[in-house]
């Protein structure tokens, strides 16, 4: 018999790179067709899920500020991209069966709901996944603090940040082949050593609110499922060993 799920509510953060698939720039469809399958799978294991996803398959703010865009101007300019990203999974997530729902930090009525904390949480009573986009709707913040944030006002259980790797290491494996991966991690020692896993408001939020952070890899079909039972290979953020 397949274990529980370790979570009952979780945010799932993910990158826009991890959209890209193969490719060099946009979305990949077929990627984002497994996301869905796996997402659907966790749901069918008795998980409410609801997402943030990046923007920078398509447009960074930080890269748009430094070729002379206004910082401010070009993180919302990122978080247009975010709402692109969100529509795109919303449409895979459907087509596989599941009942999706976009909401905006930014209202845009014609293509999806304003936020809006109370019926964000309904909708996941109600087996709806939820993908929040445009991050917090302010500049200056990234989608890894609107994950953070968001993960605390729908009270989850966890935040699942899907990566390209399996885990935090003490420095990018694929250039630096003998880095050492962890298994466990306390929000300080990410902070003391400037692991470069989420950016550092992120982490305190999740610290100050007690929310574990378990970064995974997205690459694998039904690796998702598996780390919400306690198999999968992971690196696991939180306060105590």
């Amino acid at each position: 018999m397949a274990r529980a799920p370790k979570y009952r509510r979780i945010l799932l953060k993910v990158s826009g790179e991890a959209l890209m698939g193969s490719q060099s720039y946009g979305i990949d469809v077929g990627t984002i067709e497994r996301i869905a399958a796996d997402i659907k799978e966790a749901t069918a294991a008795g998980c409410q899920i609801c997402l943030v996803i990046g923007g920078g398959n398509i447009f960074r703010g930080l890269s748009g500020a430094a070729a002379g865009i206004d910082r401010s101007t070009a993180d919302y300019m990122g978080m247009l991209a975010t709402v692109m990203n969100a529509l795109a999974v919303q449409a895979a997530l459907e087509r596989s069966g599941m009942p999706t729902r976009v909401q905006t930090a930014i209202p845009m009525m014609s293509i999806c709901e304003p936020y809006i904390r109370r019926r964000a949480v309904r909708h996941m009573e109600k087996g709806r996944v939820v993908i929040f986009a445009a991050g917090t709707g302010n500049p200056f913040f990234t989608t890894d603090t609107a994950a953070a944030l968001r993960a605390a006002e729908m009270g989850c259980d966890a935040m699942l940040k899907a990566t390209q790797v399996d885990g935090v290491y003490s420095a990018d494996p694929k250039h630096v082949p003998d880095a050492e991966r962890y298994d466990f991690l306390t929000y300080h020692e990410v902070l003391s050593r400037d692991l470069k896993v989420m950016d550092a408001s992120a982490i305190s939020l999740s610290r100050e609110n007690n929310i574990p952070i378990v970064v995974f890899s997205i690459h694998e079909r039904g690796n998702l499922t598996s780390v919400l039972r306690g198999e999968g290979r992971c690196t696991v953020i939180g306060e105590k060993r």
